[in-house]
């Protein structure tokens, strides 16, 4: 047996024990070392690299590793064996880029603020109230004495039902167990936050009155590759913080169906529900709350969007006949779930409520995204997409809604691209290259001097329509052109460098290869194919289109003009596009905001109509044409004619 140390940058070395023959990629998931695995171990992204630092591993050199990187102690985790020697393993930041990336702001950017306000103005003109049944009151009692010895929780009954004008009150255990000392350290004066019910009310809480006491909510959008929060003030709709953090299940693979496959082993249900609640959100969680000085338990209601496997995931419920015809979820919708069933960090009888599913690979996340789009409630027609992993579209207006899912893949959030990552700081999220020379402008996010890590979502559809525009890439995505930006490698694959090793102090190039390429025009192409496929389902095309709204965490924002140039977004004219940034979290928003949101996305779920792409006819030659820049049928994309405009 050999001893394994992973040294970690920022945290303390993991030290683990394992037999010759273990892999290392699972030696470190059983150690809980994040080491991202998009692929799921296949060694078909090279995102599992990690360094030797001393001692010897059976490790095969692969496409992903040069032989100057082999030499310098580079392995692919997921390729790698334990030999009968201790070994010193190297994670590098990249590799846990995940998990380490964690971001939390005490307020939200100006530009999501005002999606989040505009997107509350819409629902308000639409007739729905934005109120809840929370609200927080003062209650004081009379000091218990010897000529009065009621016990402390009639007490509180009593005066609750006095405060808050109700008949019934029910106090649960976590109120219970405080009771005794809360009541006398607060010198029998009060706050409860308190839900108001048909019956009376129910109590989830009782602090001090002298305290600045809020009634406050959670809504959460669990994306497969990033997850985003919002804590919000109940009884004003005030953003209080915003979280975001890589969802930890990504080292079992980057999509949906690696990761039932990875649920289906022994163990792993408790596994991918342990990587996205205790790995990943009640870590956000508690920084959140430490962020405005609150205690997690003093989050007394959620709300969640996601898809309908993140759900069952999240759930630990087995997500595996979603993967298999006829595609059947355990639910669509769920009710009588609260915090304490799953271990959340936050008040044990907090309510949450999910956006329902509508269809094995259509989500919650679509129908919260929905009732934040409006396209529920306007008589025109238009297109509501979600550039997520699986590529989400709705399309309708007042009247209908039509819905489908296409297998994207996860290109659009970093995954299954060489440099890819999430929108955080040092990712490339804008570009342009000059015609002549070849050299990039670039945009990252960050402070000032940041130097860039890699591309996100944004930055890949800029580069790819750059590189077509300036003909460094032909309409198969093959480099054609040469340069010192252009890279070969030892099995003639060729890649442009973003930016230079010596230039950013990496370990390596940012660059973007001939395979990275080919991935995102896969994924483009099954967007492109599954917008036309869902418009033509119901005799429309796209000159009846009015509105096309673009949603998704890939950056601060999408050229459209771009997106339009590679073949990824229908050529109509551009004012009819919009990007609405994270409409899945807005609708999550709403929900909690507002019971009555609550109620329409529901209505919203009940209405839409799911079309299986699967099995439509024509969609897969309409998915094969579009695996090219733009297109095979150039006549379908006027605008690209001029590509200087």
């Amino acid at each position: 047996m050999a001893q394994i140390i992973f040294k970690i940058s920022g945290s303390p070395d993991v030290v683990i024990h394992a037999n010759k023959g273990d892999r290392l990629l699972d030696i470190a998931r059983d150690a809980n070392v994040a080491i991202d695995a998009p692929c799921s171990g296949n060694a078909t992204c090279g995102k599992c690299k990690v360094k030797l630092v001393s001692g010897v591993l059976e490790s095969p050199k692969t496409q992903h590793i040069s032989d100057e990187e082999y030499a310098s102690g580079w392995r692919l985790a997921c390729v790698s064996k334990v030999a009968d020697e201790d070994i010193v393993i190297e994670v590098p930041d990249i590799a846990s880029a995940y998990k380490s990336r964690m971001k939390v702001a005490d307020l939200s950017s100006p530009e999501e603020v005002a999606i989040f306000e505009k997107i509350k103005a819409d629902i308000e003109e639409s007739g729905i109230a934005l109120t809840n049944d929370m609200e927080v009151i003062e209650v004081t009692m009379s000091e218990p004495s010897l000529d009065d010895t009621m016990p402390d929780n009639e007490r509180l009954v009593w005066a609750i039902q006095e405060a808050a004008g109700v008949e019934e009150v029910k106090l649960p255990f976590f109120v219970m167990k405080k009771i005794s000392t809360a009541l006398r350290d607060a010198n029998w004066q009060i706050k409860a936050v308190i839900k108001k019910t048909e019956t009376g009310c129910f109590v989830y809480d009782i602090l001090p009155a002298s305290e600045a006491v809020r009634a406050v909510g959670l809504a959460i959008d669990i994306g497969t590759t990033t997850v985003s929060a919002v804590l919000i003030n109940m009884e004003t709709g005030e953003i209080l913080a915003k979280g975001s953090a890589g969802n930890g299940q990504i080292r079992y693979g980057a999509d949906v169906i690696n990761r039932i496959v990875e649920q289906t082993k022994e163990g792993g249900i408790r596994k991918l529900q342990k990587a996205i609640i205790d790995e990943t959100l009640n870590p956000m969680i508690a920084n959140m709350c430490r962020s405005i000085g609150i205690k997690t338990t003093q989050i007394y209601r959620l709300s969640l969007a996601s898809n309908s496997t993140m759900n069952h995931l999240f759930m630990g419920i087995n997500a595996d006949p979603l993967r298999m015809e006829p595609y059947i979820p355990a639910f669509f919708h769920l009710k009588d779930i609260v915090a304490k069933d799953l271990n959340l960090i936050v008040n044990p009888s907090a309510e949450i409520i999910f956006a329902p599913n509508i269809g094995s690979y259509v989500g919650g996340d679509i129908t919260a995204g929905t009732l934040a789009s409006g396209i529920w409630n306007s008589e025109e027609s238009s297109v509501f997409i979600d550039l997520g992993t699986n590529g989400e579209i709705v399309f309708g207006n007042s009247d209908f809604l039509m819905s489908c899912a296409c297998s994207a893949g996860p290109a659009f959030e970093g995954g299954d691209i060489s440099c890819g990552m999430r929108a955080t700081d040092g990712a490339v999220e804008a570009i342009t290259i000059d015609k002549e020379t070849m050299e990039p402008t670039l945009s990252i996010i960050g402070e000032e001097g940041q130097v860039p890590v890699g591309l996100c979502g944004s930055g890949i559809i800029d580069i790819i329509a750059e590189m077509f525009r300036c003909g460094i890439i032909n309409a198969k995505g093959q480099i054609i052109r040469e340069g010192r930006r252009v890279k070969v490698d030892e099995d003639n694959m060729k890649s442009y460098v973003i930016a230079f090793k010596e230039d950013t102090g990496s370990v390596r190039d940012v660059e973007i290869n001939e395979v990275d390429i080919d991935s995102f025009i896969r994924a483009k192409g099954a967007i492109y194919s599954g917008i036309i496929s869902l418009v033509e389902s119901v005799d429309f095309d796209m000159t009846m289109v009015d509105n096309v709204y673009v949603a998704g965490g890939i950056g601060s924002g999408i050229n459209m003009k771009n997106a339009v140039r590679i073949g990824m977004l229908p050529d109509i004219p551009l004012e009819k596009y919009r990007y609405i940034g994270n409409s899945s979290l807005a609708g999550a928003y709403a929900m909690l905001l507002s019971n009555e949101a609550e109620e329409k996305v529901s209505e919203l779920a009940s209405s839409m109509t799911y079309l299986e792409l699967s099995t439509h006819p024509g969609y897969m030659d309409s998915f094969t044409a579009a695996c090219f820049i733009p297109h095979t049928d150039i006549f379908l994309f006027p605008s690209v004619q001029n590509m200087e405009d």
